[in-house]
This record gives structure tokens, sequence and C-alpha cells, in this order.
């Protein structure tokens, strides 16, 4: 074997390791990210479980609680007659809403 074989074979070896250590780290790189995105959708599930606002018929009337509270928040100037049978159903199940403008364009679209 000769000098010049000996060195094409270890900038060969040296290449190959240079080039498979770089795909080792970009891929572990790679799963870290996709790891730290999943919790923080994991986390952003959680916090979203529970709705910001519940519309629900409250006393013959539709009435918006606001998440956790028992307490009337808005009540919406609705005829409750007015309304078809599946929305009445609905309402005495309860609606729940993540954000205001769902909730905005749910009381306008019930009030007009």
């Amino acid at each position: 074997m000769t000098y010049r074989s000996a060195k094409r074979i270890y900038f060969t070896i040296v290449s190959a390791i240079t080039v498979s250590a770089f795909m080792v780290i970009c891929t572990l790189g790679q799963a870290v990210r996709r790891k730290k995105v999943e919790t923080r959708l994991a986390a952003a599930a959680i916090e979203q479980e529970e709705p910001e606002y519940t519309v629900r018929e409250y006393g013959g009337r539709a009435v918006v609680f606001r998440c956790g509270s028992d307490e009337p928040y808005i009540y919406v100037d609705v005829d409750m007659s007015l309304l078809s049978d599946m929305d009445r159903e609905q309402l005495r199940e309860g609606i729940s809403f993540d954000t205001d403008r769902e909730l905005r364009q749910f009381i306008e679209d019930i009030s007009s």
C-alpha cells in the first residue's frame, strides 16, 4: 500500500464519519424540535379543554355563562318561542364557545 492510497482511504473514512455525524445531529435536532412542538400542542389542548363561554336556557331565557361560573354573564334578548325546536334543544343542553368572536356570531344569529 502506498502513501497516496493510504491517504485517500484515510480521507474517505474521515469524510464518511463527518457526513454520518452531521446526519445524526440533524436527525436528533429534528426529533427534539418535534417533541417541543408536541409538548406545546398538548399544553394548548389542556388549556382549551374547558370552553370560555356556554350559552344555555336559564329561567326561560338564553343566557351566557363564563367558564366555570354559575352566575349569568350576559342575558341574550331573544324570544325562545321564535327559535326552532333544534335550537331550543341545543340551548337546553348548552352550547360551548371558545372565543368571543364565535359567541358574538352565535348571539347575532339567534337574535336576528
